[in-house]
């Protein structure tokens, strides 16, 4: 690995780390509750914890795709899409449950700006040789 690869790979385990702590811990093992909450009052009561480990399951797997760095810029997306989609739900439907309320919302644009200045601006030449 180049010097000039290095910031890509300290993005990747900071997004993986973001996606496979919110997966596991608070989604898999439901160490946080509140995710429960949110996704029973959306999608309904019945069956909150089963939906809420497979969305948790996805997120282990969205941290891993960013840790291989396979199609950087398609996982990069990827993020942004799902992180956009779920903060427009939670923000019309449950601004109650979340943790900064509305304001989420700002926490989800920063984390947005920096996985798109990671994925499309940021790209030195010699990092596009690890798996671009």
């Amino acid at each position: 690995m180049t010097t000039a690869a290095l910031p890509r790979r300290v993005f990747s385990l900071l997004f993986a780390l973001v996606w496979f702590v919110n997966g596991l811990l608070c989604k898999v093992l439901d160490f946080v509750p509140r995710h429960r909450e949110i996704v029973g009052r959306i999608l309904g009561e019945d069956h909150a914890l089963t939906l809420t480990r497979l969305i948790g399951l996805g997120e282990i797997v969205m941290a891993a795709w960013i840790l291989s760095q396979w199609k950087w810029r398609w996982s990069a997306g990827a993020q942004i899409i799902a992180v956009v989609a779920m903060n427009v739900i939670e923000f019309l439907l449950v601004p109650d449950l979340l943790l900064f309320g509305r304001w989420n919302a700002s926490v989800a644009l920063v984390y947005c700006a920096i996985v798109t200045y990671a994925g499309f601006i940021y790209s030195p030449t010699s990092a596009k040789t690890v798996r671009s």
